[in-house]
């Protein structure tokens, strides 16, 4: 059984190391590579992975658009985020998925308590936006705050997945107006703000307390100045790594056909990895 993360650079990914923890833990005998795919022969060469009998390919920058583009059948979730990280190969045919609305919210949900926010305030209007506010509409979550720096985009974002919650796109400098002026039940940050600690967010959360729950995407480093802000104020703060080994859950039950789990020894093996 034979499965693949592919990419363009495809180095720096932790999904070997991932799926390969899984393979130990299972007992399956697999394979799970890390292929560097360049986008003038994407399609080409996936048609010539599933010829070769591999099971499917997780897909990561810059090919997730391509990815769905090329399926023969797309699944609800990767239709509306319009992206897949996940090419499931059967009968010569192939499925394209996402799974990083559900890795985000079992990355998140232990910090909810078993609440549903009511109002989330959401930085970033990127590819990783759109998987979180489909993974916010889903739960339930009843007014969504959508800011951009950009405000056309947010604007654009805003009235495609407008679907089941209300989403209200603001600017930056307003979101942060609003943050330290209302509480919020959840605040995520899906922008890379913050990343190896360049252009942090400094946003002083006034209005923010235990009852909020922050979360940060961003995993390096794993606290970044938002969350150390937020834990300040006394708010509940879940990390960006969680999501990264959550989203590889469905992943490897489709191609490998076993449920895993995310235990304290993948994740001290991926953060030994990473240096965090």
């Amino acid at each position: 059984m034979k499965a693949a993360v592919v990419g363009h650079p495809i180095a720096h990914s932790q999904s070997p190391a991932i799926h390969g923890h899984w393979l130990e833990a299972t007992g399956i005998a697999g394979t799970y590579e890390a292929l560097d795919l360049h986008p003038d022969r994407f399609e080409a060469d996936i048609r010539a992975l599933v010829e070769s009998g591999f099971q499917g390919v997780n897909a990561t920058v810059p090919h997730k658009e391509a990815a769905l583009a090329m399926a023969d059948s797309v699944d609800d979730t990767a239709r509306r985020i319009g992206a897949s990280n996940t090419l499931v190969f059967q009968n010569g045919k192939i499925e394209a998925r996402n799974t990083d609305a559900y890795g985000f919210w079992e990355n998140l949900a232990p910090g909810l308590l078993g609440q549903v926010p009511k109002r989330a305030v959401v930085l970033g209007a990127g590819g990783a936006a759109r998987a979180v506010l489909v993974a916010l509409q889903d739960a339930g979550v009843d007014h969504i705050t959508l800011a951009n720096r950009t405000l056309s985009r947010a604007q654009a974002l805003a009235e495609e997945l407008a679907e089941t919650a209300r989403i209200d796109p603001m600017t930056w400098d307003d979101a942060e107006d609003l943050l330290n002026r209302e509480r919020t039940d959840l605040l995520v940050n899906t922008s890379s703000r913050g990343m190896k600690a360049e252009n942090p967010i400094t946003c002083a959360l006034a209005a923010q307390d235990a009852q909020t729950v922050v979360n940060d995407i961003v995993y390096t480093p794993l606290q970044t100045a938002l969350l150390e802000t937020a834990a300040a104020r006394g708010c509940r703060t879940v990390d960006g790594l969680g999501m990264l080994l959550h989203q590889a859950r469905p992943a490897f039950q489709a191609f490998f056909g076993a449920r895993v789990t995310v235990d304290r020894g993948l994740r001290h093996k991926v953060e030994t990895r990473m240096g965090l």
